[in-house]
């Protein structure tokens, strides 16, 4: 195979039996337009990509299209004047694997906006570690952190926490000095958890249950991956001008709560879209090398093979993924 104009890509179709996925060749004629071309290291498997690629989730806007939300590589040609070959790059979010071919495939060609230069000293084996995923955490962070947030104001909770968004906001938020708290429906990870930085482990099934417009003021802060009932139960245990980042659905797209936690205690309820101007990514890619730099990215990263990702992908979807799972598409086109 001719590795400068043909690669491998995993391709998600739709057809009359329904929406499906296969690995096929592709070569540069197929890829979209954009200013960047970028030679794909590596790629990672996020709940959303799995939603995508078994069709469980209505996430993919043009068949076919190339799966993978997020991609890190090294830019072999640009039109763009702020990027040059050879600089190592990370691409996401936007419709990048979604409406625009995505992270796997040997190559993707994207508008300039949706990619970010590693910060100085970050691998690209680091930088997909933290991924959309990563840069989704750190946003909630930095949005909390400007609406009050803050190590000496109480503790903490990340729910969905084996997930790759709660494993990152987890090392990141312990970093800083918080008191975490973590809650899973997963037990036996409670040493991966402390590992990260959790201070306490919780059963999700432990949770304080109650039903009033407001409960026992628990946490000043929350990162919460799963919408649903959970977030609903999160804004009536919040503290007094507590903060909730919602950046999830995995428990449903829908909640029914009460005005109550708002108007009597003004807690916060942030939406957390990582398809953000290039600025803010700029912004929060560079914290991300720097004062919001993970800990234990190498503990967090499971690295397979490209061949592997149809299996990852049915492990996300049935919940017996933990932390990121890494794709090395760079191995399978070289």
């Amino acid at each position: 195979m001719n590795t400068r104009t043909s690669f491998p890509a995993y391709l998600i179709s739709s057809t009359t039996a329904g929406v499906g996925a296969a690995f096929t060749t592709l070569t540069d004629a197929d890829l979209d337009p954009g200013d960047v071309t970028v030679r794909v290291q590596y790629a990672s498997v996020n709940f959303k990509d799995a939603l995508a690629a078994t069709g469980k989730g209505r996430i993919i806007r043009r068949f076919p299209c190339v799966g993978g939300i997020d991609a890190s590589g090294v830019v072999e040609s640009s039109s763009a004047q702020h990027f040059k070959p050879g600089d190592s790059v990370i691409v996401h979010s936007h419709g990048f694997g979604v409406s625009h071919h995505g992270g796997y495939a040997g190559r993707a060609r994207v508008p300039a906006a949706w990619v970010n230069r590693l910060p100085s000293g970050m691998s690209a084996l680091e930088a997909i570690t933290l991924g959309v995923a990563g840069y989704t955490a750190s946003l909630g962070i930095d949005l909390m952190e400007l609406n009050g947030l803050s190590p000496t104001k109480g503790k903490v909770l990340v729910n969905g926490a084996t997930g790759g968004v709660a494993s990152v906001s987890i090392d990141l938020l312990a970093q800083r000095g918080y008191h975490v708290v973590a809650v899973t429906g997963k037990p036996a990870e409670a040493d991966y958890l402390r590992m990260l930085g959790a201070s306490e482990v919780i059963a999700s099934a432990d949770l304080p249950a109650g039903t009033k417009p407001l409960e026992p003021a628990l946490w000043q802060g929350a990162v919460d991956s799963l919408g649903g009932a959970p977030l609903a139960a999160l804004t009536r245990s919040m503290q007094k001008d507590g903060v909730i980042a919602s950046i999830g659905n995995a428990a449903g797209l829908d909640f029914n709560g009460s005005v109550m936690p708002f108007i009597l205690r003004g807690v916060r309820l942030i939406g957390v879209n990582s398809d953000n101007e290039p600025e803010l990514r700029d912004r929060i890619w560079k914290r991300l090398g720097s004062d919001l730099r993970p800990r234990h990215l190498a503990q967090i990263a499971k690295v397979i093979p490209f061949a592997q990702l149809p299996q990852a992908i049915e492990a996300i979807v049935n919940g017996k993924a933990r932390g990121r799972t890494v794709i090395d598409v760079g191995s399978a086109s070289s």
